[in-house]
């Protein structure tokens, strides 16, 4: 007698196993659990501070020469500020702060020579305000560790008016990382009540809300104990656990409201047995969210192209806890969905359905949008071209001081030095040249109009000298990159320019001329896998372009906030007049990650509806019955944790926050569940078509099983 049991594919034939083998699998990630996560409270004191630079610029080099032949005075030494309203520094009491100041630099073993105050270099001409310079005798990290070290010692020495305050980059990255650790950390209390609020509605059951937190713990923990591990051969920005916290929670909610919703179905529902209901659901379900999941770390991986090790370790990180969530899901979830059976509607609310897959009020939905697709269509086209329109006046710049909250010692410091010795003295340009053309490099710089003071040149160890450069205008004033662009061209050949403003503004450059590549590849393969997928390109064309729609709405209303000022009272930042120069390049492939993910849950449902019914309006009603309540929840959950990160603190998290909290609500709820299923009606059966000749090459791939 033939065996009536379907056939599963791969990803059903796992959840079979997983299933009949749960103890195997919670001791396999135990294992994995308790091992990184001994290393996993060690990841904070090891990521790096530093690192936003451009791997091979003129501006790096300068760095490392100014590092190894004038005392380490490079864009990684350390600035201290001494500065007095009432005294000057002939006082004996503005002169024994310095004094301390010195002391207290020398006492650390990252700082090489200490650098005291000169007359007319470092000493304002009012004499109300000096710099200490101490050399760094470490790389950029540590200077960014030795600073967060000294800064508190050193504001601790005033006495009698005379105020101590660390600046320069090093400084500056120091208070911006602490002031970001607290606003993440404010973000993180605020986001897990609301979280947990949202699944509980969401999943319905207490029980079924905990296991997207299972996997979320588990992908964060092993996510930090691998990041520790890689620190001990590459520097790890520390921005990359932040990112890697909101992808494991936002995916980890993602990935286990899809699979148990659709668990439900089959056990519930369909009254099949708790194996057989696992080996479904991960057959269809399953098999979407690998895809998903292919499409998040594809999109990610394009970031590595660009040439610095602060976007590269952030894609790290993220990529590594969407790697832990989705193993997780494939294994450890349908592994406690089948010892869970009956249990996992355990303590659910009373209106709650268990058997309830496709829902009735989203079918309704999807029969609404059948009859009148145009008119709706319309409607989601107009509203995000209108958001879109802003985009094509969007200017991007290194942040400027701004990112660093008000009263933090290096802003204060920063201010201080622009009052004493002008607007451009804390942004200094280092021109590095060979000894013989010491006085014409000077003369050239001298002469350009966007530079205010010229230093005398200090010799250095080797053949070369430096000059310092002083622009005329603030250091995030676009007309300083054109004067380090012109000086570039002007100086003898061999001189280089750098500083930690040049080094901004060859990262800026870097990003500028990458943005474009890391877009294209990023639409490429999007399209491709969903193309393996569906099986469709006209669908997966179709995918690839509306997501555009929502990330260029969503960037459209970035300007609108962050380069405008619109909304900056109520949220409570301070404009910059542009968007960080970052923003294009990665939120663009964290936002489409975001939109493809719910893309493949969407048009997978469609397939599955189109594989067994070859009708197009079940494939539309059918995918947004069974998956728009999901893509609902799963949107509002993640809206609810990036908006969170909008009210934190310091400049970069709110940009972050506000434009992955829009494009995520545009996405679900103007092109998920609007655009796409429009689409799905008007192109009917076009929608499917598969050019026989393409059938041929990709790999047969359904979302249901025989």
């Amino acid at each position: 007698m033939p065996s009536t049991t379907p056939a599963y594919g791969p990803i059903g034939r796992l959840g079979r196993w997983t299933a009949t083998h749960f103890k195997l699998v919670a001791i396999a990630w135990a294992v994995v659990a308790i091992g990184l996560g001994v290393l996993a409270p060690r990841v904070e004191h090891a990521l790096s501070g530093a690192g936003w630079e451009a791997t091979g610029s003129e501006s790096l080099t300068v760095r490392e020469t100014v590092d190894r032949e004038f005392g380490g005075l490079s864009s990684s030494a350390l600035m201290v500020v001494v500065h007095s309203a009432d005294k000057t520094a002939t006082d004996p009491a503005f002169k024994a702060v310095v004094a301390d100041a010195q002391r207290a630099l020398q006492t650390d073993p990252r700082v090489t020579e200490v650098v005291a105050p000169r007359p007319g270099q470092s000493i304002s001409r009012d004499g109300h305000t000096a710099i200490v310079q101490a050399g760094a005798g470490a790389d950029s990290n540590e200077m960014v560790r030795a600073a967060s070290d000294l800064k508190e010692k050193l504001a601790a020495l005033p006495a009698d008016g005379v105020q101590v305050s660390l600046t320069g980059a090093s400084g500056m990255w120091s208070d911006f990382n602490d002031a970001n650790k607290t606003a993440m950390l404010k973000s993180e209390l605020i986001s897990w009540p609301v979280t947990l609020g949202i699944l509980l509605l969401a999943f319905g059951s207490l029980v079924a809300a905990g296991l997207p937190l299972m996997l979320t713990i588990l992908g964060l923990v092993a996510s930090a104990g691998s990041l520790y591990l890689g620190t001990q051969v590459l520097d790890i920005s520390i921005w990359a656990m932040n990112f890697a916290l909101m992808f494991a929670l936002a995916l980890g909610i993602d990935y286990a409201l899809f699979i148990v919703y659709r668990f439900r179905g089959a056990f519930f529902g369909a009254g099949e047995p708790v194996v057989d209901a696992v080996a479904e659901t991960m057959d269809t379900a399953g098999k979407a969210v690998l895809f998903s999941g292919l499409t998040v770390l594809i999109s990610l991986s394009a970031v590595m192209l660009v040439p610095s090790p602060a976007f590269r370790s952030m894609a790290l990180g993220i990529m590594l806890s969407v790697v832990f969530i989705l193993a997780a899901t494939l294994t450890l979830l349908p592994a406690a969905l089948a010892r869970l059976g009956p249990r996992v509607d355990k303590l659910s609310l009373p209106w709650v359905k268990s058997g309830e897959h496709r829902s009735p009020r989203f079918a309704a939905w999807g029969e609404r949008l059948w009859r009148r697709p145009v008119a709706y269509g319309a409607v989601a086209v107009g509203v995000l071209v209108a958001l879109i329109i802003p985009v094509f006046g969007l200017q991007t710049g290194m942040p400027s001081i701004k990112v660093v909250p008000e009263g933090d010692g290096s802003r204060t410091a920063y201010t201080q030095v622009q009052d004493a010795f002008g607007p451009g003295a804390p942004g200094a340009l280092q021109v590095v040249a060979a000894r013989a053309d010491g006085r014409r490099a000077a003369a050239v710089a001298e002469a350009d109009p966007g530079v205010a003071q010229v230093m005398p040149a200090m010799a250095g160890r080797g053949e070369n000298v430096m000059i310092g450069v002083v622009p005329e205008q603030d250091p995030s004033d676009p007309a300083v990159g054109a004067t380090i662009d012109r000086l570039r061209s002007d100086l003898p050949e061999g001189t280089l320019v750098g500083g930690s403003v040049a080094e901004n503004h060859d990262l800026e450059a870097a990003l500028t001329a990458k943005t474009p590549l890391v877009i294209g590849v990023v639409l490429a393969l999007g399209f491709l896998l969903l193309l393996v997928a569906l099986q469709a390109p006209i669908l997966a064309a179709v995918g690839v372009v509306t997501n555009l729609l929502a990330v260029g709405a969503a960037f459209g209303v970035a300007r609108l906030i962050f380069q405008e000022g619109h909304l900056a009272g109520l949220l409570g930042l301070e404009p910059q007049g542009f968007l960080n120069a970052w923003a294009p390049v990665f939120f663009f492939a964290m936002v489409f990650a975001i939109s493809m993910d719910y893309t493949v849950f969407l048009l997978s449902s469609a397939k599955e509806h189109w594989d067994r019914t070859k009708d197009p309006r079940e494939a539309m009603v059918g995918a947004i019955a069974h998956s728009g309540r999901v893509v609902f929840a799963a949107a509002a959950v993640m809206v609810a944790v990036f908006f969170t990160f909008a009210l934190s603190g310091p400049l970069p998290p709110k940009e972050m926050g506000v434009i992955l909290g829009i494009a995520v609500l545009l996405d679900a709820a103007l092109v998920r569940l609007l655009l796409v299923p429009v689409a799905l009606r008007l192109l009917g059966r076009w929608a499917w078509w598969l050019p026989k000749p393409l059938g041929r090459v990709l790999p047969h791939v359904r979302f249901g099983h025989a």
